[in-house]
């Protein structure tokens, strides 16, 4: 297994980490980049930041996830994941002990990198990673030193519902598994992209999927707390995007 942690930074990172080599792969090793882009399916966008449905506007002036643990699993066959030693996994096995850092979503219908790894070659049918709800304990304590704002906090959205500002904060705690369709192929001294959407036009969509809720009263405590919390979790897609463009290949 490999395993890294990357230093804590506000909004996006741009790290790379491997092995040994640090200024690209060695042999057996390519290069993965993970990057985000934001998908508005269901709404009509005037802007990115902007989606009107059902007579209600939302405006979306920032997004803030805290993630933690990406892990690449292989597809049946290319490697033995099982292990001889005490830790359960090999070193076929990646996963990269990432954060929690806190990441700012691209809004405007840009695509961001996040992260560039070296990982060992190989097919790829997974994607696994968690939104993150910062607890004063183990690696959060310094996270949250930098961001306290997020103690116990995994999502903060800012923007305006019908024209009057929210607010929305969440403490969503979830382990997401992304299947890669088709899988991604990780080939030698090669460089590939995985970008992960995020489909924020379902976030706040109303139980039938005809208008928004307002975001406030998805709070804790709020009517809509459980609803938008499953729009969120339902809301994850990743794919080989060689192009960077936000789209599959």
């Amino acid at each position: 297994m490999k395993s890294l942690s990357l230093p804590l930074v506000a909004g996006l990172l741009l790290v790379t980490a491997g092995c040994s080599d640090a200024t690209g792969p060695n042999a057996g090793q390519g290069r993965m980049d993970l990057s985000f882009a934001v998908a508005l399916a269901g709404a009509q966008a005037a802007a990115a930041e902007t989606m009107t449905l059902g007579g209600n506007t939302l405006v979306v002036d920032r997004v803030q996830l805290v993630l933690r643990e990406v892990e690449l699993k292989r597809a049946r066959g290319t490697a033995d994941c099982s292990s001889s030693s005490g830790s359960g996994r090999s070193d076929d096995c990646e996963e990269l002990e990432i954060g929690p850092f806190l990441l700012d979503l691209p809004l405007g219908g840009g695509i961001a990198r996040a992260v560039s790894i070296v990982v060992d070659t190989g097919t790829f049918r997974e994607l696994e990673f968690e939104v993150h709800k910062p607890e004063d304990d183990g690696r959060d304590r310094e996270f949250l030193a930098q961001h306290p704002d997020f103690a116990r906090v995994s999502i903060r959205v800012d923007g305006t519902y019908n024209g009057t500002p929210f607010v929305f904060l969440s403490d969503l705690n979830v382990e997401q598994e992304i299947d890669l369709v088709p899988p991604l192929v990780v080939a030698e001294a090669a460089s590939t992209n995985l970008t992960l959407s995020v489909d924020l036009g379902q976030w706040f969509l109303n139980a039938f999927g005809t208008s928004f809720v307002n975001p406030g009263s998805a709070n804790k405590g709020g009517a809509n707390e459980g609803l938008v919390k499953d729009n969120i979790k339902q809301s994850f897609e990743a794919f080989e995007d060689h192009d960077r463009d936000g789209r599959h290949d």
